[in-house]
Parts: C-alpha cells; sequence; structure tokens
C-alpha cells in the first residue's frame, strides 16, 4: 500500500487541478501557466511538451478518395487511403447523431471539452490498475486525437499521437479546449462522424452506411446506426465482417443505453434488437486503384499523368498522396462505346491464350483525345496475364515501349518528301533489290552510310510514281526517296509528329533504314502521329486527363488540348490522297476499306516478322493496331506464336494486323457523321512546272541559292564528290531526264568532271 503512495498524490494533484480550474472557469488559462504541483504526473517533458503547444490545431482536410471518370461521366476507378465521402450533418440522420452520443460521450451538448466526471472516473480506474488503459474522452477530444493521426506523416508523429501517455492526454485535452473555442457542438459532431473509422476499411458515415448497407447516412435506421456507433470503440474488435456475435453485442449495448438515455421507446428498442446485424450478401467493397478498374491499363496511364502534373504536389510522392485523400474527381477522354468497339475487335481476333499479342489505340484528329485503348493480354499476373500495358511508352507506369514500327515509317519520308515540293507522280526506277553499300544519306548531324546494305522489295517494284510505290509498300524506291529527300528532313517530320523511341525517350536513329521503321514506337503514338495527317497538319499531343476538379468542385490546374500545325494543311492533303491508294484496290490495305468513309493507312512489317502492323484513319478518328511478340528475345511470328487460337503461317500488316483494326474502326465511327478528306492541289500531284535557271559552272552554294530563288527545293545527291579535280563544276539534274520521269520541282545537284 505504501508503494501507491506516490502514485497516488500524483493522482490527488491532477484531480485537484483539473477541479479547480473547470469551477473557476479557468481550464484554459490553467494549462497555460506552470504545472509546478504536477511535475510528477507524466514527467517534466510532459508538462512543457503541453506548454509550448500552440493555442489552435491546425486541422488537416481529412483524407477522402479521389474518382477516375469517363468522358460520359461514368465511373471508372476509386483511389483512396481511407475510403471517406464527407457529409455535412443535415445529411447524417438523426438516429445516427442520437447513438453516437448516447455511447460515446452522453454528455457531450452539456459539457465543455473536457467531460469531468468521465476523465475523473477513468483516471481513478487506471491509477487502481497502473497504467492508462482507460480513456473516458470526449467526442471534441476523440475528435483532436483523430486529427493527431491524420496529420501524422512519420512513424513517429503516429506514435506520438497514439501514445498511451498522460502527455498525450493532456496535449488532446489543450486542443480540445481550441477546437471548443473555433466549433459549436453540432460542427464539432459533424466532423468527428466524417473522420471515425467504423471498420473494415470504412472511414465516415457515409462510406460506412454504403459499405455496411448499401445505404446512405441520410437513410440509416435505429438498429443500423446502433451498430455503426458500436464500431468507433474498437472498429477491428466489434466489425461484423470478422465476428458477427461480438457485433451484435455491442450493437444491442448501444440500443439499451439509448432505451436508458430515454433516447427510444421500448417499442423501437425491442424491434431493433430483433434486427439481423448485416446482411454479408450486401456488404459493399468500394474497389480501390487501377488494378479493380474495367480499364486498368487505360486508368494506370492516366494515374502515371497526373503523377507527372505538379499542381497536385511538389513532388510525386506528394501528388500520390493528394490523388488518393484529396476528393479529386478527374474526367478522361475515355470513350466507354469506342473503347466498346476497340474490345470487341479484341475479343474477335485474338484469343487470351494466344502467344503472340495485340493491342489497339484509338484517338481525335485536330484534339488529341485518346478515346480508346485495349490489348489482348488481361491484367494480373497470371496465366496469359500481363502488368505491361502494349500501346504506351516506358517511362509510365507498367508501359512497354513499344515495337518497330516497319513500313507504316513511310508516311513521315512521304510528308518529308512532299513539303520538299517533290510531286505526287514523281517517278524513281525501283527495282527488286538495290545496293546502297556506302551510298550516302545526309543525317542532321552529317552524312551516315552502311558499307555493306543490299535491300529488296517483298511486293512489286518497278518505275513507280510516289502513289503507286506507297500503295504496294516498295521498299527500294522509299530508300531512294529518302536518300533524295535526307534523313534529318524525315527525323523533324516524324518527331513534328509527336514520334520518338518509345523505350529510351530519344529522337528515332536516322540510319539508312529509317524508312522501314526503325526504333520502337508505341500504338498511341502512331495513331496520334496519324491523327495530324487526318487534322490536315495539326498536331495535338495526346490527352487522356481533361479535368480535374477538388473535392470543392473547383479546378485544379491541369494540362488541356495542346496543338500546333505540324505540316502545312497541302502537306497533309498531300498525304491523305497518296495514303487512300493504299486502301484502293491493288493496295496493301486494299481488303480494309469499308462502308462510304475517306480511309488512308499504312501496313508494317518488322525484319523476321516479329510484329506487324496496321495504322489508319478517317478524317474523324485514328487508330494504330499492332501484332507482335511480346517475350525476350523477340521471335518471328511465324514460328511458334498463335493468334485467335491458329498458328501465324504469313503475318503481314494488312492480314495479321488490318482485320483488328478494321473492326476497331468499322464500330467506332458507326453513327459519325460522314467527312471527307480535302483534296490536293493540282500542282502537288503532277509538279509544279518552273523555269530551271542555268547553275553549270556556279559552286554548290550559289548553285543552291539561284535554285531555292526560282522557287525549287534542293537536295544534294548521295554522289557528291569533294574531290579537288571536281571543285567548281556543278551540274543539275532535271527530273524530266532522269528515269524517265516527268518534270517536278526537285533539282538534284552533282559535282562532277562536267560530263554527267
Amino acid at each position: 500500500m505504501h508503494a501507491d503512495r506516490g502514485g497516488g498524490s500524483k493522482l490527488r494533484a491532477l484531480v485537484t487541478f483539473l477541479i479547480v480550474s473547470v469551477m473557476s472557469g479557468a481550464l484554459a488559462a490553467g494549462l497555460a501557466i506552470p504545472f509546478a504541483g504536477l511535475a510528477g504526473v507524466g514527467s517534466e517533458k510532459a508538462v512543457e511538451t503541453v506548454q509550448t503547444l500552440p493555442r489552435e490545431l491546425e486541422i488537416e482536410p481529412v483524407a477522402v478518395r479521389s474518382r477516375i471518370l469517363a468522358a460520359d461521366g461514368t465511373l471508372i476507378a476509386t483511389l483512396y487511403e481511407q475510403n471517406r465521402v464527407p457529409v455535412s450533418l443535415s445529411y447524417i440522420s438523426p438516429i445516427m447523431r442520437k447513438a453516437i452520443v448516447a455511447i460515446e460521450d452522453s454528455r457531450f451538448y452539456e459539457h465543455g471539452a473536457l467531460d469531468l466526471k468521465g476523465t475523473l472516473r477513468a483516471m481513478l480506474r487506471n491509477q487502481t490498475e497502473g497504467e492508462v488503459q482507460q480513456g473516458g474522452s470526449s467526442i471534441t477530444q476523440q475528435y483532436v486525437k483523430l486529427s493527431l493521426v491524420e496529420k501524422a506523416r512519420t512513424a513517429e508523429e503516429r506514435h506520438r499521437a497514439t501514445a498511451v501517455t498522460y502527455e498525450r492526454k493532456l496535449t488532446e485535452l489543450r486542443y480540445a479546449i481550441a477546437v471548443e473555442s473555433q466549433y459549436s457542438k453540432d460542427e464539432i459532431l459533424e466532423r468527428y462522424l466524417n473522420v471515425v473509422n467504423f471498420g473494415d476499411g470504412a472511414y465516415g458515415v457515409q462510406a460506412a452506411a454504403q459499405h455496411y448497407f448499401r445505404t446512405s447516412a441520410k437513410n440509416l435506421t435505429l438498429a443500423q446506426a446502433a451498430m455503426l456507433a458500436g464500431l468507433v470503440k474498437n472498429p477491428t474488435g466489434y466489425d461484423p465482417t470478422n465476428n458477427m456475435a461480438r457485433a451484435k453485442a455491442r450493437r444491442d449495448l448501444v440500443i439499451r443505453r439509448m432505451l436508458e438515455l430515454r433516447v427510444i421507446s421500448v417499442h423501437q428498442a425491442n424491434q431493433a434488437l430483433k434486427t439481423p446485424v448485416i446482411d454479408p450478401a450486401r456488404i459493399l467493397k468500394v474497389p480501390n486503384g487501377c488494378a479493380s478498374s474495367k480499364y486498368p491499363f487505360y486508368c494506370e496511364y492516366v494515374v502515371s499523368k497526373l503523377l507527372q502534373n505538379p499542381a497536385l504536389g511538389r513532388t510525386p510522392k506528394d501528388r500520390e498522396h493528394y490523388l488518393k485523400t484529396g476528393g479529386l474527381t478527374v474526367t478522361t477522354s475515355l470513350d466507354r462505346r469506342m473503347q466498346k468497339a476497340a474490345q470487341a475487335s479484341i475479343e474477335e481476333h485474338t484469343r487470351r491464350t494466344d502467344s503472340a499479342i495485340a493491342a489497339i489505340t484509338i484517338v481525335e484528329p485536330g484534339t488529341g483525345l485518346v478515346k480508346a485503348m485495349v490489348q489482348s493480354r488481361e491484367y494480373g499476373r497470371g496465366a496469359y496475364q500481363t502488368a505491361y500495358n502494349y500501346n504506351v511508352e516506358k517511362s509510365y507506369a507498367g508501359g512497354f515501349g513499344g515495337f518497330q514500327n516497319g513500313s507504316t515509317m513511310k508516311a513521315f519520308t512521304l510528308a518529308a518528301a512532299i513539303s520538299r515540293g517533290i510531286p505526287l507522280d514523281y517517278r524513281i526506277n525501283s527495282p527488286q533489290q538495290i545496293n546502297l553499300s556506302g551510298k550516302r544519306f545526309q543525317t542532321c548531324s552529317g552524312w551516315t552510310r552502311d558499307p555493306d546494305y543490299n535491300p529488296q522489295n517483298s511486293t512489286r517494284g518497278g518505275n513507280l510514281t510516289l502513289v503507286e510505290a506507297t500503295r504496294y509498300s516498295t521498299n527500294t524506291y522509299f530508300l531512294q526517296l529518302s536518300q533524295r529527300v535526307g534523313l534529318c528532313a524525315i527525323g523533324k517530320t516524324a518527331q513534328a509528329l509527336g514520334m520518338y523511341n518509345g523505350q529510351t525517350l530519344e529522337p528515332l536513329d536516322q540510319v539508312i533504314s529509317m524508312t522501314l521503321g526503325v526504333g520502337y514506337v508505341t500504338p498511341l503514338m502512331l495513331s496520334n502521329a496519324y491523327a495530324t495527317f487526318a487534322a490536315r497538319g495539326k498536331y495535338c499531343k495526346p490527352l487522356l486527363v481533361v479535368s480535374v476538379e477538388d473535392k470543392s468542385r473547383r479546378p485544379v490546374d491541369t494540362p488541356g488540348i495542346e496543338c500546333k500545325q505540324a505540316l502545312r494543311p497541302e502537306v497533309a492533303d498531300g498525304v491523305n490522297r497518296v495514303l487512300s491508294a493504299v486502301m484502293e484496290p491493288g493496295g496493301t490495305g486494299g481488303r480494309l476499306n469499308f462502308g462510304n468513309w475517306d480511309l488512308a493507312g499504312k501496313t508494317g512489317t518488322i525484319q523476321e516478322n516479329k510484329a506487324v502492323w496496321y495504322a489508319g484513319y478517317a478524317p474523324n478518328l485514328a487508330a494504330a493496331a499492332v501484332v507482335a511478340d511480346a517475350n525476350l528475345p523477340y521471335t518471328n511470328l511465324m514460328y511458334r506464336h498463335t493468334l485467335d487460337g491458329q498458328d501465324i503461317s504469313d503475318p503481314t500488316g494488312s492480314g495479321t494486323a488490318g482485320p483488328l483494326w478494321q473492326t476497331a474502326m468499322q464500330n467506332a465511327l458507326d453513327g459519325m457523321p460522314l467527312k471527307r478528306f480535302v483534296a490536293p492541289r493540282a500542282t502537288a500531284v503532277a509538279g509544279d512546272r518552273k523555269e530551271i535557271p542555268p547553275v553549270n559552272g556556279m559552286n554548290p552554294d550559289d548553285a543552291e541559292d539561284r535554285l531555292r530563288q526560282a522557287g525549287f527545293d534542293v537536295a544534294i545527291a548521295e554522289d557528291l564528290v569533294d574531290s579537288p579535280e571536281n571543285e567548281g563544276t556543278v551540274a543539275y539534274t532535271d527530273p524530266r531526264s532522269r528515269e524517265g520521269a516527268p518534270e517536278g520541282s526537285l533539282i538534284t545537284i552533282h559535282l562532277s568532271n562536267g560530263d554527267d
């Protein structure tokens, strides 16, 4: 007994202090004066801590779940650290308010920050048992504790907010006084009911009502309200999904307490006691994160974009926290009808057990809005599932980084050539095989060559026009064209249309075979680049996040539609005419035409058939589809790979990837207004008939200047010779006299001995 005398004197000192402070109405002041008589209650540190606390509690906004929506407002995903939906007190049923007050703080509306009776009773019990075990906290004190826990960002802060010490209790009391001076009792109760944990991942009364009963806080019954109120003391222990018997006992205790306080009648109590606690079949789990979304790959890409937005926080970690706690509403560009159309194509042409993968992205020309994004592998880590998004670059969460795009790259050579004035009827003799060993190609940094390069066609060759060579996808034509146009011009054109290496994020390599497909390109990147042609040269950055609003419905700064004129409209018109020929009878995409739509597109097959593409567009929509081996090292699709359950015996852009593109686009365009491409100018088709000025005998720089002044584009030929004996002698080449080609605006200058 004597051993307890020190503890008893400490308690008596504390009790005396509290009684005197309360009776004098000076508790707030009392907490601010030295605790000389209470030095032994906890420690000198406790006294010092309480005296140095701010007079007001800085209450941080409670964590609120955020939503990601499709363009039509349909929920795509919910993101949260705590599943919470704040509501006003007027939206909470009166019986819920009575239940929580009855069981947690029955004199809430009568006392101040401290319920002296409850606190003294708890302190006496704690003193008898030798440690702080019994709370006795008022609802205001509980709210303070929950707020401090919400504010905690580190393990140390969380420990201080929950530590079983007198120091913590005194801290809460000091803050509770401040809260009572700042807010009315109803405001405190509203805040408390919105922050408290109701078990099984539900925070706040609205989320709890939805979770356990599929109702709202406004419509809670007595039995439901009593069950929720009983959870607060021990959200895990009284959770009905963990222990129904304990939950019922606790709920019934709340009902009896309400009857004891005459909050409810005997009849009401008896009816509520007979009511089942919950119906387990009606438990509503709110999915959390993109993995549980119907559109997981699209969702993850949206989240990756949001984590780049500095308006959501200083660092990616801050942005992620805000995204999961800020109650944001994120509206995306996802068009559920078009997504369904693209998904239907995947389901028609692939099977989940295929060894090859397929992916499709659909983009709106003129806005960059990404309307749909699908792939044949489901999201997950099981058999025939993946966490990779095959539609996007590697720098984003799960981004695969793309595949080499084959002859779809020819569209950028085509655009660069038309930009330089080459007409659509420009002819080049294009044999089945051509020797380009040692030939020089101009890059942005100089010249490049391949000592042993003898490419050949997989389709027909001959003396072809630009339109014909594109229709047949003639390699030897486009290699010679890229030599005359220059790899630098092609690279700059591709870059202006958003093309880059999806794995390294570097510009595409300017190598001799550039026009046949280099680097790693994604369906999103390619569909958006082709959308630029459909929009008559207006390039728009791909856009998935249309708007972001905070929990108060105020807009959060986020990038919107961002477009620029990357190609002259007449250049894009020329590209559209040429790529339309691809989808005419006899073209590589001729079998993919449908309806009365103006359509344009291009096939692509990379070396050794490791991936095949079809990219195409109408004036309204653009899409790119790819079928590929997604395993490392990549292998030929012809060997041991299946698509739609069948062996891939002859992988081609038109026959393998083309049907995926066709079905997706046909369904997506259904119901949209019919639009037409603008016809190119006649001079772009047949070439300008310009008088060629004499340049013989001029040095190359002066010759180029004179030709440009006359309105010609000038390409320095690959066989430019720098030897001293050729210095000062220049000849021009009129396309009329070369390979039977018609007159055009391309002039090639050769340094020679004067006999060229």
